[in-house]
């Protein structure tokens, strides 16, 4: 069940959004806001699932108050303007809904958010009882799940990561090192290299400060390679 909150500087628009809402049984409670500091405000002390966000806001922009919200909360735009749909991906929106949108259209977005929510509940729970399973990454807008049982490293790519899997294409995200290792059991996952992490259990050698994983080579950065040879050799 979702718990949602909508924000737009104009009250037809925040109307819709509350028809709909109500008309979905996953939307368990809608909160309505025309300004970003109150809204802001509410959710520093009540967390939510989910932002219906317009872009084109007084003071402070939908764009710019999305880069606020927390990971845990995913953020649906809506709005008139269809030449920010790239800055929403950048901000790494769930959906972009252009006005006015249908309540077909307005479901399938708010599907994507349960879908996610879903997603990072389990994930919560696997990791309560232990190390998860597996992961879901965010791309084009959907969810891809990943056993963390198939990934045999992870190559950087300036903003973006190429999660490298067994018996499949590599799947490329939009992500940080820093944020990847966040997500990664520490326990079989290393950085060994500014640009490249792997598993521990897929090497299959080294040699010359070079890893072989199946027919590819990884190099072991010098900063890296105390740790990698304390952590390997245990």
């Amino acid at each position: 069940m979702i718990k949602a909150v909508a924000l737009d500087d104009e009250r037809p628009a925040l109307d819709v959004l509350e028809t709909f809402c109500s008309r979905l049984e996953s939307i368990t409670s809608l909160k309505s806001f025309t300004r970003t500091g109150e809204a802001r405000l509410y959710m520093e002390s009540n967390p939510v699932d989910l932002v219906f966000l317009d872009i084109n806001m007084p003071k402070e922009s939908g764009l710019e108050f999305a880069k606020t919200v927390g990971r845990q909360t995913a953020v649906i735009f809506t709005t008139a303007y269809s030449e920010f749909a790239v800055e929403s991906y950048e901000v790494q929106a769930l959906d972009y809904l252009l006005k006015p949108f249908s309540f077909e259209r307005f479901t399938s977005a708010v599907q994507k958010a349960q879908d996610r929510v879903q997603a990072l509940r389990q994930n919560a729970g696997n990791a309560a009882d232990g190390e998860p399973a597996h992961l879901f990454f965010r791309v084009d807008y959907g969810l891809v799940k990943i056993e963390l049982s198939d990934i045999l490293f992870i190559e950087g790519l300036d903003n973006y990561l190429k999660i490298h899997v067994r018996n499949g294409r590599p799947l490329v995200v939009r992500m940080t090192m820093k944020a990847m290792l966040d997500k990664l059991p520490q326990t079989n996952f290393l950085r060994v290299h500014r640009s490249y992490l792997v598993a521990l259990d897929k090497i299959q050698g080294i040699r010359n400060k070079i890893i072989a994983i199946g027919d590819e080579e990884i190099p072991i950065g010098s900063s890296y390679e105390n740790e990698f040879t304390a952590r390997f050799m245990k």
